[in-house]
C-alpha cells in the first residue's frame, strides 16, 4: 500500500470506490435491507482496499456486540472469537470511539495475546478497525484484515471510515439516535435476520456440497435475480419453499 499506483490504476480505484457509494446509498430507501447493506459494504472494502478479509460488529438490543457480515469465514470466526475472548483491536476502536491501526499484529502480541495467536492461525497479519458512528452514537465497528504486515495509508484510512460513515447513515436513517429502543429494534432485526441467512447457507452447503462462502453466493444471487430481499430469500430455503437445487444453480447463472 506504499507504492504510488499508475494512473490506470488510479482510474480503476476511483472508479470502483464511486460505485460502492452509489451501491450503498442505494441502500438508503425506504424499505432497504440492513443484512445486505451490511455484506455489500465488508464485501466492497475486500475490492477496494489491499487487505484479505472484511468483518462487521453491531451493538444489539442488550448492548453486546454481534457479527453481522464477513467477507469470509475466517473473518467470521476470528471476529466471534474476539467477543469471545473479549479482546481486540475492533473491540477497543468501538470502544474508545477512534480508528485503530495495526501494521503488525505481532508487536502487539502482549496487548492482545489470545487475539493476535488467534488472528495469527487466520493468516491475518495486520488489522484496520474503524468505528460506525453518528456525533457520539457508537453502534459498532468495521474491521478490515489483512494477510500482509502493512499500514494502510491516511487516504485509506480516510476512505474506510468514510465508508462506515455512508453505512451508519443507512441503519440509522428515518431514525433518531435519542430513539433507542427504534434504534434497538432494527439493530435486533439485522442480527435476527443474519441468524437466519446463516441456517440457510448450512442448508444449502450440504444439499450442494458447497462450502458457506459458496452457498451465501448462492443465496445471495437467487434473492437478487427473483428480486427478493435476502432475508426471504434465507427464510423460504429453511422452510424448504424453494427448489434447493435452482438456488445452488443461480450463483453459476450469476457468474456466466
Amino acid at each position: 500500500m506504499t507504492d504510488e499506483p499508475d494512473a490506470a490504476e488510479r482510474e480503476r480505484s476511483s472508479v470502483a470506490l464511486a460505485d460502492t457509494f452509489v451501491a450503498l446509498a442505494d441502500s438508503l430507501v425506504d424499505d432497504y435491507d440492513v443484512v445486505d447493506l451490511m455484506d455489500q459494504l465488508v464485501l466492497a472494502c475486500v475490492g477496494l482496499f489491499d487487505i484479505a478479509a472484511a468483518g462487521l460488529l453491531l451493538v444489539d438490543q442488550r448492548g453486546g456486540l454481534q457479527v453481522v457480515a464477513s467477507s469470509s469465514q475466517q473473518a467470521r470466526v476470528l471476529e466471534l472469537f474476539q467477543l469471545q475472548s473479549d479482546e481486540g483491536p475492533c473491540l477497543d476502536c468501538i470502544r474508545s470511539g477512534t480508528a485503530l491501526t495495526v501494521a503488525d499484529l505481532q508487536l502487539e502480541r502482549a496487548r492482545w495475546p489470545r487475539f493476535t495467536e488467534q488472528a495469527s492461525a487466520s493468516g491475518f497479519t495486520s488489522v484496520h478497525a474503524v468505528p460506525l458512528r453518528l456525533r457520539r452514537e457508537i453502534i459498532g465497528g468495521l474491521n478490515l484484515f489483512g494477510d500482509q504486515r502493512a499500514a494502510m495509508s491516511a487516504h485509506e484510512q480516510r476512505l474506510a471510515q468514510a465508508l462506515a460513515d455512508v453505512a451508519t447513515i443507512g441503519i440509522l436513517q428515518q431514525r433518531s439516535v435519542h430513539r433507542a429502543g427504534l434504534l434497538a429494534e432494527q439493530l435486533q432485526t439485522a442480527l435476527d435476520s443474519r441468524l437466519a441467512i446463516e441456517q440457510a447457507k448450512g442448508v444449502l452447503a450440504q444439499h450442494g456440497g458447497l462450502d458457506m462462502e459458496g452457498a451465501y453466493r448462492a443465496l445471495r444471487d437467487y434473492a437478487r435475480s427473483h428480486h427478493l430481499k435476502l432475508l426471504a430469500a434465507a427464510q423460504s430455503v429453511v422452510q424448504n419453499d424453494l427448489d434447493l437445487d435452482d438456488v445452488v444453480r443461480a450463483a453459476g447463472s450469476a457468474r456466466s
